[in-house]
C-alpha cells in the first residue's frame, strides 16, 4: 500500500509538472510566432510575390490563434493584406513580378474587381503578373485572365460557364415539423423571407435575380474579353460548351490560357519572366511576408488624418442582442464615429461598408450616427460585395457614395418574421393556457398563431418602418420619395445599376473613395488610418469560441447555406424582429 501511494504521488507530480513545462514551452511558443510575425521582411533582388489563393477572404485580416487547427483551405485572407500589398509590391523595385496560384476562395464579385483593378495597376509598372491554376474555379478565373500570361496545367481545366442562383426552400421542412412563418413585409421584391414560405422563387424575385445575375455576368465578360483579346460572342460560346470538361487544349483554343505546363516547370517559367538563369536564386514572397514589407512612403507631419472606417457583416441591434459577436454591432459603431467625429486630426472619413443588413433599428441607430459625423466632415461611402438593405440605409446619407460595378446594393425594404409553431407542439404533445390582464399581454404566446389583432399590429410596425427608409434615402440621395418608391420595393441592384438609379455616385473600389475624401477635405498632407483597431492576439484569444470558430470556417456551400438560416431560426428570440436585409444567403454559383 505505501508502493501505491508512492507511485501514485509520483504520478500526479510528473503530470503537474509537465503540464508546467507544456504550458512555458506553448507560452515561448506563441511568443515566437508574434515576434518573427512582427518582424520586418527583407526584399532580395529579383523576388516575386506570390498570391497564393485558397480559403476566405475577408474585408480586413485579423490573427486568430484557432487557425493552426485549420488546414490552408480554411485561412481568412484579408482583403485589405492583399490591396496593400500589391501596392507595396509595384513600389519596390527588387520585385520583379507577382504570381498568382489560383486554389478555391470564396470571394465575392466587388472584391475580385478589386483584386483585379490592383493587378491591372500593377502592371502599368511594366512588371509581369502571371497566373497558375490546377484547375480554375470561374471566379479565380476572371481574377486570373488580368495577368500577362495564364498558365493551366496539361491534365487541368477552366470553370467558365456561366452563373446560376439556386436558392433552397424550407417550406415543404417546416409544414412537416409543424412550424408555420407568419410574414410581415413592404416590397414586392423583398425576397429574404421566400425560402420560409414558398417552394419556389416568386415572378418578382425571378426577375430582379435574372437582372442583376447578367449584370454580373455582362461586367465578367467584357473585363475577360478586354484582357484577353477575345469577342465577348466566344467567351459565351465557351461558356455553353463548358469546357471543363474538355481537354486543357481547348482552352489554349478558345484563348482563354496561354501556356499548358506542370506545376514543377513553373518556378523556371516564372525565371525566364524575371531574365534569371534556372540556376539563380529567385526569392518567393508570400502574403504574410509582404505584409511585414515596410511601405516606401515619406512620413507625413501634418497630423491630418483620413479614416477608414470598416463596418461589415450583419447589422445587429445593439450590443445586448444576437449578433454582437460578429458582423456590425450598432452599438459599437455608434460609439466608434462619435469619436470620429469628435477628433479634430481625423479631417475626413471614408465608411467601408460590406453588409447583406439586418436589423431596422439598428441600422437607423447608425444612420443617425453617420449624419452626425457628416456634419462635422465629409463622409463617402465605400460599398463591398454588398451594401443592401440595412447596408444602404447606414450608407445613404453620406456626402457620396462609391460602389463597384458588380457590387449588390438597393433592397430598399423591410420584413417581419414571427414562427407558429402550434402544430409542432401539438404534435409532441404540449398544451397552453393563458390568463391575462390586457388584450396584448400574451402578444407572441409560443403554441398559438397571431391574432387577426396581433397581426395588424405587426404589419402597421413593417410599414412604418418602410416609410421611414424610404424617407431617410429621399433626405440622402436628394430625391422625393416617389423617386425612391419606384426603385425601392426591395429590389436588389448591382452598382452599375444603382449609378444608372441615382443611389450611388461613382464607380470604383475603397481607393476611388478615398481620392474623392481627400479632395472634398482639400487635404494636401494627410495619413490614411484604418478603423477600428484591429484586436491583439491575446484579445481575440480570449474572445473567440474556439469550436464556433472552427465549425464556421469548415462549413461550406450548400451546408453552410442551409446551417445560417437554421442558425438563425435556432436564435430568432435574439434577433430584432424587422428585419432590413437581403437573403440570409445570396446564392450565386
Amino acid at each position: 500500500m505505501k508502493d501505491f501511494f508512492k507511485f501514485t504521488l509520483a504520478t500526479i507530480t510528473g503530470i503537474i509538472v509537465s503540464s508546467v513545462v507544456l504550458f512555458f514551452v506553448s507560452i515561448l511558443i506563441v511568443f515566437g510566432m508574434l515576434s518573427s510575425s512582427e518582424s520586418e521582411t527583407q526584399v532580395r533582388k529579383n523576388s516575386v510575390m506570390m498570391l497564393d489563393l485558397r480559403g476566405m477572404l475577408s474585408e480586413r485580416s485579423q490573427d486568430n490563434p484557432f487557425d493552426i487547427f485549420l488546414s490552408e483551405d480554411e485561412t481568412t485572407y484579408g482583403l485589405d493584406d492583399i490591396l496593400s500589398s500589391i501596392q507595396k509590391a509595384k513600389e519596390n523595385e527588387n520585385i520583379k513580378g507577382i504570381y498568382l496560384q489560383a486554389g478555391t476562395l470564396g470571394i465575392g464579385f466587388a472584391s475580385l474587381e478589386e483584386i483585379r483593378k490592383a493587378l491591372a495597376d500593377f502592371k502599368t509598372s511594366g512588371k509581369f503578373v502571371v497566373a497558375y491554376g490546377d484547375q480554375y474555379t470561374q471566379r479565380l478565373y476572371y481574377l486570373a485572365s488580368v495577368a500577362d500570361k495564364v498558365l493551366l496545367n496539361p491534365q487541368g481545366s477552366v470553370g467558365w460557364y456561366g452563373l446560376a442562383s439556386t436558392p433552397i426552400f424550407y417550406k415543404d421542412l417546416l409544414d412537416k415539423i409543424g412550424v408555420e412563418m407568419q410574414v410581415f413585409k413592404v416590397g414586392t421584391y423583398k425576397s429574404a423571407v421566400e425560402p420560409f414560405i414558398s417552394t419556389e422563387m416568386s415572378p418578382a424575385n425571378r426577375e430582379q435575380v435574372s437582372v442583376f445575375l447578367n449584370g454580373i455576368w455582362d461586367q465578367m465578360l467584357s473585363d475577360v474579353s478586354e484582357s484577353r483579346g477575345v469577342s465577348k460572342e466566344k467567351l459565351n460560346e465557351a461558356a455553353d460548351k463548358m469546357l471543363m470538361f474538355y481537354p486543357a487544349e481547348d482552352c489554349l483554343e478558345y484563348g482563354l490560357t496561354d501556356t499548358l505546363v506542370y506545376k514543377n516547370d513553373v518556378r523556371n517559367y516564372l525565371k525566364t519572366m524575371v531574365g534569371i538563369d534556372e540556376d539563380d536564386r529567385m526569392p518567393v514572397l508570400t502574403l504574410k511576408d509582404m505584409i511585414n514589407v515596410k511601405k516606401n512612403v515619406p512620413k507625413d507631419k501634418s497630423g491630418n488624418i483620413v479614416a477608414v472606417y470598416y463596418a461589415y457583416g450583419a447589422i445587429d441591434g445593439g450590443s445586448s442582442r444576437a449578433g454582437s459577436e460578429e458582423g456590425i454591432n450598432s452599438d459599437k459603431v455608434i460609439r466608434d464615429l462619435r469619436k470620429l467625429k469628435d477628433d479634430e486630426d481625423v479631417k475626413a472619413v471614408v465608411l467601408r461598408v460590406n453588409s447583406p443588413g439586418g436589423s431596422a433599428y439598428g441600422s437607423e441607430q447608425i444612420w443617425y450616427a453617420v449624419t452626425e459625423l457628416k456634419k462635422e466632415k465629409p463622409v463617402i461611402v465605400s460599398m463591398g460585395d454588398y451594401a443592401a438593405s440595412g447596408g444602404y440605409y447606414i450608407s445613404c446619407n453620406a456626402d457620396s457614395i462609391v460602389a463597384d460595378p458588380t457590387t449588390l446594393t438597393g433592397s430598399i425594404g423591410i420584413f417581419g418574421m414571427f414562427p407558429n409553431v402550434k402544430g409542432l407542439t401539438d404534435k409532441i404533445g404540449l398544451s397552453f393556457d393563458a390568463v391575462k390582464t390586457n388584450t396584448y399581454a400574451d402578444f407572441g404566446m409560443m403554441g398559438r398563431p397571431l391574432n387577426d389583432g396581433e397581426k395588424a399590429l405587426m404589419q402597421n410596425m413593417v410599414n412604418e418602418g418602410y416609410e421611414l427608409f424610404v424617407k431617410r434615402c429621399a433626405e440622402g440621395r436628394g430625391m422625393t420619395t416617389d423617386e425612391i418608391k419606384k426603385i425601392a420595393e426591395g429590389r436588389v441592384w448591382t452598382g452599375a445599376k444603382a449609378k444608372e438609379l441615382g443611389l450611388v455616385d461613382e464607380l470604383g473600389g475603397l481607393d476611388k473613395a478615398l481620392e474623392m475624401a481627400i479632395g472634398k477635405a482639400g487635404l494636401e498632407a494627410y495619413t490614411v488610418m484604418s478603423y477600428p483597431g484591429k484586436k491583439s492576439f491575446f484579445e481575440t484569444l480570449m474572445d473567440t469560441n474556439p469550436g464556433g470558430y472552427i465549425q464556421s470556417r469548415m462549413l461550406k456551400g450548400k451546408v453552410s447555406e442551409i446551417y445560417n438560416q437554421f442558425n438563425w431560426l435556432n436564435n430568432f428570440e435574439n434577433y430584432d424582429k424587422i428585419q432590413a436585409r437581403v437573403p440570409f444567403e445570396l446564392n450565386i454559383n
